[in-house]
C-alpha cells in the first residue's frame, strides 16, 4: 500500500476536467463558472486500494443496510430524531455516502451521509482518467454509475407517489448558483432532462404550495431532489416543502426519515456496541463485520465529560446532526472554550483513525485519504477519494480534491 501511495503511474487533468465543466454550464446558459475556488476541486493523480478492501467496504455498506432496516434499529434512532422523521414517505431516500479511512487493519466507517456531493463528479472525473497502466482499473462497481444515480432518483419518485412525466422535478438547495457543487446540480438537471423529465434548479424560496400542489414559477413540481442542509425542513423559507412533503402531495429525496435513520452521527453509538447489534438478530458474520468496521463511538453526556476530556486526544467529536465536516473537531485541537460551547448541542465523540496518506511528488507533503463509497439500497455505484490537508476534508489543497479510485483487476 505504501509503494502504491507514492505511485504516478496513471493521472488525470485537472484544468482540462474544469474547462469540460465549464462547457456544459455554457450550453445549459448559466453565468456560473467554476473560477479560481475551485482550482482544487479534482486532485490529478488517483489513489490505488486493494481489491480485498474494496471488498470489506461493499460489504459493510451491505451489512449496514441491512441493520438499519431492522425494527430494533428504527426505534432505538427514534428516541434522538425529530418528530417529522416519523413520516414514512415509502421510499429508501436516495443515494447514501459511506466514508472511510483505511487504517492498517482495514476500512474504518467515520460517517454516512444522505445528500453525498460529487458522484457526478467523480464519475465525469473517471472517464477523464488517461490509464496507462492496463492492469488497473477505476472500481466504479457500475460501468455506468451516473446513469444508476439517475435511476435511484426516479426510483424515489415512483415509490413515494408515482411518477408523472407532466410534473417538473426541482433540484432544491439554498442559492444554488453559490453552492460549490452547483455544477453538478447542472449535471443532474441534464440527465433527468434527457430523460424527459422537465427539471428546474431553484433555491426553496420560489417554491409555493397552494390548492395541494407545490408550485414553482406556476407549474407543479413532482419531485424534489433535496440538496439542503436543514435535514428536518425546520426553516420558515421550507414551511411550503414541508407542508406538501407531510401531505404526500410531492415527492422529496432524501427526506428527512433517512437523514434520521442514516446520517445522524448518534446512530454510531448503536452501530458500533455488540450488545445492541446482537438484538438486531442478525447473523453473526454481519455483526462480525460490523464490529470491526465501526469505530468506538460515545454519545457526549454530563456522566462521561470529563473521562471524554482527558482522553481527548483519542478522540474526533462532531455534532450530532452536523454535515461538511462543521463544529468538528480533533481532540488534540479542542480548547477550553471551544469544549464549553460543545455543551450548547449533541456531540459524539468517536474513536480517531487516522486516514491513511497519498504522496504526491517527492518533496511535496503526503496528503489524506478519505475514501466514499456511493451506494443505493444497499449497492454500491461508485467510489471515490478525497485528497486533502488539516482536520477535515476539504477543497482548498493544493494537489488535493476529489480523486479516481483504482485496483488491480481480478485475473
Amino acid at each position: 500500500m505504501q509503494k502504491q501511495s507514492r505511485c504516478r503511474a496513471s493521472a488525470v487533468d485537472p484544468p482540462a476536467v474544469r474547462a469540460q465543466l465549464n462547457a456544459i454550464l455554457d450550453s445549459a446558459g448559466t453565468p456560473v463558472r467554476l473560477a479560481e475556488e475551485h482550482a482544487h476541486l479534482f486532485a490529478s493523480l488517483p489513489v490505488y486500494i486493494p481489491e480485498q478492501t474494496v471488498a470489506q467496504m461493499t460489504e459493510a455498506v451491505g451489512a449496514l443496510t441491512k441493520v438499519v432496516g431492522t425494527p430494533v434499529y428504527v426505534a432505538a434512532t427514534f428516541g434522538w430524531t425529530p418528530a417529522i422523521a416519523s413520516h414514512d414517505p415509502g421510499s429508501p431516500g436516495g443515494v447514501l455516502g459511506f466514508d472511510f479511512h483505511l487504517g492498517p487493519h482495514g476500512p474504518r466507517l467515520i460517517e454516512i451521509n444522505t445528500n453525498p456531493g460529487g458522484l457526478l463528479l467523480n464519475a465525469m472525473l473517471g472517464h477523464a482518467q488517461r490509464l496507462c497502466i492496463p492492469a488497473l482499473s477505476v472500481p466504479a462497481i457500475e460501468d455506468n454509475a451516473a446513469e444508476s444515480a439517475v435511476d435511484a432518483l426516479i426510483n424515489e419518485w415512483r415509490q413515494q407517489t408515482g411518477l408523472n412525466p407532466d410534473h417538473l422535478v426541482a433540484i432544491v438547495d439554498e442559492a444554488p448558483e453559490q453552492q460549490y457543487l452547483f455544477a453538478e446540480f447542472v449535471l443532474f438537471k441534464q440527465r433527468l432532462e434527457s430523460r424527459g423529465f422537465r427539471t428546474a434548479i431553484c433555491d426553496p424560496s420560489e417554491l409555493q404550495y397552494a390548492d395541494g400542489a407545490l408550485l414553482h414559477n406556476g407549474h407543479r413540481v413532482g419531485f424534489v431532489f433535496n440538496r439542503l442542509t436543514d435535514f428536518s425542513l425546520q426553516a420558515p423559507s421550507l414551511q411550503s416543502l414541508r407542508q406538501s412533503y407531510l401531505d404526500g402531495t410531492v415527492a422529496l429525496s432524501p427526506h428527512p426519515r433517512a437523514h434520521a435513520l442514516w446520517a445522524d452521527k448518534r446512530n454510531l453509538t448503536l452501530l458500533c456496541k455488540p450488545e445492541f447489534l446482537d438484538q438486531t438478530g442478525l447473523p453473526r458474520d454481519v455483526l462480525k463485520l460490523l464490529h470491526e468496521i465501526v469505530p468506538p463511538t460515545e454519545l457526549l453526556t454530563p456522566a462521561n465529560r470529563e473521562r471524554l476530556w482527558a482522553t481527548r486526544r483519542q478522540w474526533f467529536f462532531k455534532p450530532a446532526s452536523g454535515f461538511g465536516s462543521r463544529a468538528s473537531y480533533r481532540g488534540d485541537k479542542i480548547t477550553h472554550k471551544t469544549w464549553e460551547q460543545m455543551s450548547t448541542q449533541p456531540y459524539v465523540a468517536q474513536a480517531i483513525v487516522p486516514p491513511s496518506q497519498r504522496h504526491t511528488a517527492p518533496d511535496a507533503p503526503a496528503l489524506k485519504v478519505d475514501v466514499r463509497c456511493y451506494a443505493y439500497l444497499g449497492k454500491v455505484l461508485l467510489i471515490a477519494a478525497r485528497l486533502y490537508q488539516g482536520q477535515t476534508t476539504n477543497f482548498r489543497t493544493p494537489g488535493g480534491g476529489f480523486a479516481p479510485v483504482l485496483t488491480l483487476v481480478q485475473r
